[in-house]
């Protein structure tokens, strides 16, 4: 059954449609509320930008979140490029030297007899 949208009041639309608009501008949705108490059609905007409000709000958590774990991943994968170059250096300086010492963390790994 399809949900039936209710007909203004002429009046009231024409008193709080300023109110009304002000309820979609994030947390000017309390204007309509304080305002026009008594007026539905204010109190349905303000209902409406409140839903919006916290819709904007569960976004920008969730996109906040993101971007810290994209970074933190970013940050991780930077920090373990830059032990594999400093490891690399150091096999190269080994190599150079005409030395045969195993690299820290991984040398001990045979995988080639």
């Amino acid at each position: 059954m399809a949900e039936v949208t209710p007909t203004p009041d002429a009046n009231d639309v024409a008193n709080n449609k300023v109110l009304a608009i002000l309820a979609y501008f994030g947390i000017l949705f309390l204007i309509p509320l304080l305002a026009a108490k008594d007026s539905p059609f204010a109190r349905f905007h303000a209902n409406q930008g409140l839903n919006l409000f916290i819709l904007w709000i569960a976004a920008y958590i969730v996109v906040t979140i993101l971007v810290i774990i994209v970074h933190a991943l970013a940050l991780i994968l930077n920090l373990l490029f830059l032990v594999v170059l400093i490891l690399a250096i150091l096999g190269i300086i080994n190599a150079a030297k005409g030395e045969m010492k195993e690299l820290p963390l991984i040398g001990k790994f045979k995988f080639i007899k």
